[in-house]
């Protein structure tokens, strides 16, 4: 397996009032920072949500004009426990969610799309911590399923197609997304979660809060989450454990001081990248040996050319399967936040904030030998373990000011920060012979034999600042304006190779992103009771990213004559988005109807001489970062939800997505027709449904989503196919139980769950574009290019969750 791979920003996502109750509504962040738990009657003009006179009931559930889509705990607690709550934007139209594993946790495969723009392209932040690029080997942040445990977060409040201003990321071209977590409880108790599902999975959970320990308030809680499950197909498991603590102390009556710390640790077997050649002609089981009988030996037959026997009609049988790939990570994460009321109509809101992680990777590559050539590897074995092992420092504080006067809400703010981050890859001796042992992916290699392949450190600092108003002329309406300002600039170097197989990589260079005027300006008009139309407009920057060597498309992480090649033509990929549209929350009929265009520029594409197997990677030296141009983006989302009879709900939307490519691409002197074509890994079209009914305490539903062919080339030559996904889930709440007959109930909110992932057990692909994509399937490139991976099959979980 190849080591690569919301002041009040309005009205972007009207769409999502269609689906069920169970997502509510609210206001969208007043400022920057800000992610208050409760409103205060001597604080509204300052606090983070609109007043609750502006609120709209619907449903028995409470909504606040604006764009926010506030994904609130309550269907978040109807997942599985442990579910990645990225997973649960999947039920919003436009948003696509893909995830080799039920729950959505193996970090490797974890992909999000957002209309059209995937999840490196979206902004992410906890509390408005910035997270950074939640991407595989994150280069300045941390995946928020690292941050925080889905059983802490409070809710989701979600932003898509225009970013907000306020939101401290440089990478938010598709919009935002900000986890809040949930605060302390005042009164102490306890929470225990308990799940058993398929292939042996374990989820753990168990919380204490201690309540208000005097009079000043003062309060916290710590969690420990524990994750363990075999994997669905091959052997090994993915595991990971985290512990969470959050502290507040009150500071008078309006103003407070908190703070949150997290730790994390994962060592996941990854399952191994497929290709669609070995899912038409080798079934769905193909995997790696590590944890199988046999495995070393089978490893190591297979890389001098003797396979199983039932790999006789397996294309590229050596990178069908290899020893092992794994992943693991190590963080730690917090920050202090001072949330000051200065006066009744200003508020001030200050976080500093500090993340550490490593994040050791491994896989056994059978090419020790020199590719192409009869010489030795470290030892005469043809297997080494290469270990890619980068590291994050990074340290940064945000402060943001809030200022209502007349019908205006005023609201400016900055954010710094210094991260370092360092990608070195090693080579480690592995035994040769096949009836050794082997090394342990997840042990102590210190002592063990190895050679540096390659090395870089980056340092980038970063500073933004916003400023924002919206004004309410009359009461239904709001207008908005604001602009940030973009200033980051990341210096590389300490470059090392081994200069056998690997050319002079960049060194002792720096790449500049200057935007001083970023604008963002929205419109908001409730004409009619119930009745809703908007307009929003922003442009928005990515600085530029960073990787290991030849893992993505970093302009700086290229051979040093790459680099020069290209570093004229280089800029920031920036895009404007306009979106349109018009809602209406009836008693029995939720209706919407959104409309978006995006223009995506200065796109920059990694573009690989070789694709495919290990071998290829330890001599593929001409991989150069181009920018390739732009990408035109018009969609539609359509919905509607049914409420015939208190509790019973109809959902059901489509979105139809019409992005393309705007110029061909030239590469190695070949133009490729891909102008007029489908983006990569995105469906055209998607339908979503879900059909919910509660009644007291027993709750039920059932989902049904449908994905369009995705584009698996640049120019469109090879589709994955469509396909249906459908769970389901029931579960009844035993509110309150005496135990020990002491009369009174010690036990709240026993809940009793039955879940069911995958009903017809659906055959997909469900991960796309791990490993890059190639520009044609000339020769079957794309045919062949092991660079999917493919969806659990059908799987059934129990849960028990209960309060003390």
């Amino acid at each position: 397996m190849s080591q690569v791979m919301l002041k009040h920003l309005k009205v972007v996502s009207f769409f999502a009032l269609t689906l069920p109750t169970t997502i509510s509504f609210a206001a969208p962040v007043a400022q920057k920072y800000e992610t208050k738990h409760r409103i205060n009657s001597k604080r509204t003009a300052n606090a983070a949500v609109l007043a609750q006179d502006e609120e709209i009931s619907i449903a028995g559930l409470h909504r606040a004009h604006g764009s926010t889509v506030v994904l609130s705990s309550k269907i978040l607690e109807q997942q599985v426990p442990g579910t990645n709550p990225l997973k649960v934007l999947a039920q919003l139209p436009g948003v696509q969610f893909q995830s080799d594993d039920p729950q959505g946790i193996d970090t490797y495969s974890v992909q999000l799309y957002m209309h059209g723009f995937v999840q490196n392209e979206i902004g992410m932040t906890l509390d408005g911590i910035p997270l950074g690029e939640p991407t595989f080997r994150n280069y300045n942040g941390l995946n928020p399923l690292q941050a925080i445990s889905s059983e802490n977060v409070e809710r989701l409040d979600v932003t898509q197609s225009a970013g907000a201003e306020s939101s401290a990321s440089t990478n938010n071209l598709g919009g935002t997304i900000n986890y809040v977590s949930s605060a302390p409880k005042d009164k102490m108790g306890g929470k225990v979660v308990q799940t058993f599902g398929s292939n042996a999975l374990y989820h753990s959970f168990f919380r204490f809060d201690s309540g208000k320990l005097n009079s000043s308030g003062t309060k916290f809680y710590v969690s420990y989450m524990r994750n363990d499950t075999e994997k669905w197909k091959g052997g090994g498991s993915q595991f990971m454990q985290q512990v969470n603590t959050k502290f507040v102390q009150p500071v008078g009556e309006q103003s407070n001081v908190s703070a949150f710390f997290n730790w994390d640790s994962l060592q996941m077997v990854n399952y191994q990248d497929y290709s669609p050649n070995w899912l038409q002609n080798n079934g769905y089981y193909l995997d790696n040996f590590y944890g199988l009988p046999n495995a070393w030996q089978n490893s190591y037959n297979s890389s001098q050319g003797i396979y199983p026997s039932s790999y006789k009609n397996v294309n590229d049988p050596k990178d069908a399967s290899y020893y092992d790939s794994t992943a693991s990570s190590h963080d730690y994460f917090g920050g202090i936040t001072s949330d000051i009321t200065l006066t009744n109509r200003l508020h001030w809101k200050t976080t500093a904030y500090g993340h550490e992680q490593i994040q050791p990777g491994t896989y056994a590559n059978p090419y020790a030998y020199q590719h192409g050539q009869d010489t030795i590897g470290l030892n005469g074995g043809p297997i080494f373990e290469q270990m890619r092992k980068p590291t994050i420092h990074r340290y940064g504080f945000l402060s943001s000011v809030d200022y209502n006067i007349a019908r205006n809400r005023i609201s400016a703010g900055v954010w710094y920060e210094n991260n370092h981050y360092s990608t070195y890859e090693y080579a480690y001796q592995q035994p040769a012979s096949a009836s050794a042992t082997p090394l342990d992916p997840f042990g102590n290699f210190s002592g063990v034999p190895r050679r540096t392949l390659w090395g870089q450190q980056y340092n980038t600092n970063t500073f933004t600042a916003f400023v924002q108003d919206t004004y309410r002329p009359i009461s239904p309406l709001a207008l908005h304006f604001g602009f940030k300002s973009v200033l980051s600039t990341t210096h590389v170097g300490d470059a090392v190779n081994w200069s056998e197989r690997f050319p002079t990589l960049t060194n002792d260079e720096s790449l500049t992103t200057a935007k001083a005027f970023l604008p963002h300006v929205s419109i908001e008009w409730n004409f009619l009771p119930h009745h809703e139309v908007f307009f929003d407009a922003s442009e928005n920057v990515h600085t530029y990213p960073q990787s290991g060597y030849n893992s993505s498309n970093a302009p700086m992480a290229v051979s040093q004559v790459a680099y020069d090649a290209v570093r004229n033509t280089l800029k920031p990929e920036t895009a404007w988005t306009f979106a349109t549209g018009y809602r209406y929350d009836g008693r029995f009929i939720q209706g919407s109807l959104y409309l978006y265009r995006t223009n995506f520029k200065n796109r920059l594409q990694q573009i690989l001489a070789n694709t495919g197997d290990g071998g290829a990677f330890l001599t593929n030296n001409t991989a150069t970062v181009q920018n390739v141009g732009g990408v035109t983006m018009n969609g539609v989302d359509a919905g509607i939800t049914l409420t015939p009879v208190k509790g019973f709900e109809i959902f059901n939307s489509v979105s139809y997505s019409h992005s393309t490519y705007d110029q061909n691409i030239t590469s190695g002197g070949v133009s490729y027709a891909t102008k007029n074509k489908q983006v990569v890994g995105y469906p055209s079209f998607m339908y979503k449904s879900r059909i919910s009914y509660s009644w007291r305490d027993f709750q039920a539903f059932v989902d049904a989503q449908y994905y369009g062919k995705r584009s698996y080339d640049y120019t469109g030559d090879y589709k994955i196919p469509h396909y249906w996904m459908s769970n389901a889930g029931v579960s009844y709440t035993f509110k309150d139980i005496s135990l020990f007959n002491s009369g009174s109930a010690s036990v709240h909110n026993l809940v009793v769950a039955f879940n069911v992932y995958n009903i017809a057990n659906q055959k997909y692909v469900s991960t796309m574009g791990q490993n890059g994509y190639t520009m044609n399937n000339e020769n079957d490139n794309a045919y062949n290019n092991q660079s999917i991976l493919l969806g659990a099959p059908r799987q059934f979980f129990g849960s028990v969750k209960a309060e003390f």
